[in-house]
This record gives structure tokens, sequence and C-alpha cells, in this order.
């Protein structure tokens, strides 16, 4: 365990070096911290405070949208409401409270999230930035359920999710991100597992001065979550699609999207969007975001 611990201290070291080496050089690869379902490799500056509010509609269209619903605008997958702070150049701490879409609700979701590496003129090639989060389901218990609500421990209350995100910005206008994740939830319905794994891709082309296009995929590689998993009855699961519109207004980040993924928090989306594109199962979504010098 030392060996390992003094290897992770050598590479947040190496790290640092490389990025005070070449700072009047740095490219920002994304211009927020958030693509749309997943986070970018960007973390913000010391010192500074970014509120941001997050919310999904309800079906578009399907079976569960259209006039009836008036779109999904009378309905609400998921909200989002939190705050994220700067605490050096590469290291974000964030705190959110979202409604949850799946088994776990009234989630409280803290994480950390650092960047290892910056991209240069001179120097890297590429931006590479760590996320741990973790995720509090604050839901009333009820022991007569079946489903995980019954929380028989504390824990079973908990999830987790680890993403390595590398971007590289291969021109003015696009940018390319990679993420792969890893999510764990303490309990599970009879069937399903525990851990997923899953690839991201993400990208962002700059179209005017202040609007740009943006895109992002999730797709889970093992378990009921896979495409590639042949599911018992009853367990559907779709790859997280999100595109969107995103807006640079000076003071804040405004975004307009559309994605099947139900959840915002990444241990609430990865593994439980049960949506179909196809199908018409999908939904507008909007993000704000609001920095303040502190």
């Amino acid at each position: 365990m030392k060996k390992y611990f003094t290897l992770f201290v050598f590479c947040l070291f190496v790290s640092a070096v490389m990025n005070a080496q070449d700072e009047e050089h740095s490219i920002r690869t994304f211009k927020d911290s958030r693509v749309i379902n997943t986070h970018s490799v960007e973390v913000l500056q010391k010192r500074k405070l970014d509120i941001r509010i997050g919310h999904r509609f309800g079906d578009l269209a399907g079976a569960n949208g259209g006039w009836a619903n008036f779109y999904g605008l009378e309905n609400a997958s998921d909200v989002m409401i939190g705050g994220e702070y700067g605490l050096t150049d590469n290291a974000t701490i964030g705190l959110y409270r979202s409604k949850g879409s799946g088994d776990l609700r009234a989630l409280v979701s803290p994480f950390l999230k650092y960047r290892l590496i910056k991209q240069t003129k001179n120097g890297s090639p590429i931006t590479m930035t760590a996320l741990g989060l973790g995720t509090i389901s604050t839901m009333q218990k009820n022991e007569a359920s079946t489903g995980v609500s019954r929380f028989p421990k504390f824990s079973h209350r908990m999830a987790y999710a680890v993403q390595l995100m590398i971007a590289r910005k291969f021109a003015d206008r696009f940018s390319l991100q990679i993420i792969p994740s890893y999510t764990h939830r303490n309990l599970v319905q009879f069937e399903d597992n525990n851990d997923v794994i899953s690839l991201g891709l993400a990208s962002r082309v700059q179209l005017t001065k202040v609007m740009a296009f943006v895109a992002d995929f999730t797709l889970p590689v093992n378990g009921l979550q896979s495409p590639f998993t042949e599911n018992p009855e009853g367990f559907e699961y779709y790859p997280a699609l999100g595109i969107g519109m995103e807006w640079d207004t000076g003071g804040h980040v405004f975004q307009l999207n559309l994605t099947n993924a139900e959840g915002i928090m990444e241990t609430d989306y990865i593994p439980n969007t049960t949506t179909n594109w196809l199908e018409g199962e999908f939904r507008i979504g909007f993000t704000i975001s609001r920095l303040f010098n502190l």
C-alpha cells in the first residue's frame, strides 16, 4: 500500500511541474466544467465559485410524451442545484442536491475533481482530469419495500463514481474527450450488478464567438446496463446520448440540450438510463451556471 501511495504523490508532483510550465500558453479545451451528462476536463480557477442549476423534463415524444403532458414540459425527470469551488487552479470541490431518477432518490452528491495534466502549445498534447464522486440517498426508508428503499444498512444508501477524462483541443473550434468510468452501488435490485464500467465520448464545436454545439455519449460495457448483455425480462437499459447548444453570456454559461438520460449525476444516469432515443424517449434539459469571485 505504501508504494502505491508514494507513486500517487509522485504523479501529483509531476503533474504540478507540468502544469507550471508554459502556463501562459495553456489551452482551454471546453468552455464549461460539464458537457451535457458528463463532466469535462475543465476545473475552476482558484477562489472561483460556480453556482449551477440543472433540469430535465419528461419524455418529449413516445408513449409518455406528446401533447398529453405538453411534450414533457409538465414533468420533471430530475432537478439539480448546487455549487463548485476552486481550491487551487487544478482542484475543484463541489456539492449538489438532486431529485434523482433511479432506484435511489433525494441525492446529496459531493465530489472532488483534480486536473493532472494541462494541454499547452509547447508541452503536453492533452489535458487529463480525474473525478471522484459520492452519492448519499436521503429518501425515506420503506421497511415493506422489496426494492432498494428498504435500506437494511445505512451504507446501502451510498453509490460512488470514479472517472478519468482525457481531452484534446484539436483546433480553435473543435475539442474531443474520452471518459473511462467506474460506478459502484452498495445495494441494487436482484439480478442487477453493483459495479458498472463505462466508456464515454464528448465533443464541442465552436459555431460563433458565443455559441457552440456540444454532445456526449456514455456506453456501459458490462452487466445489465451493457447493450452487449442479454438481459432478463423487465430489464431494459440504453447508452446515454446527449446533444445541445451552449451560450457564453460572459457572466454565466447557458445550455439547452436533448438527452435520453433521465438522471443528472453520474451515479444515477450511468446505471439507470432506461429510455430509448429511437422510441422518442428523450427530453429537453437546460443548465444555468453563474461564476462568482471570492
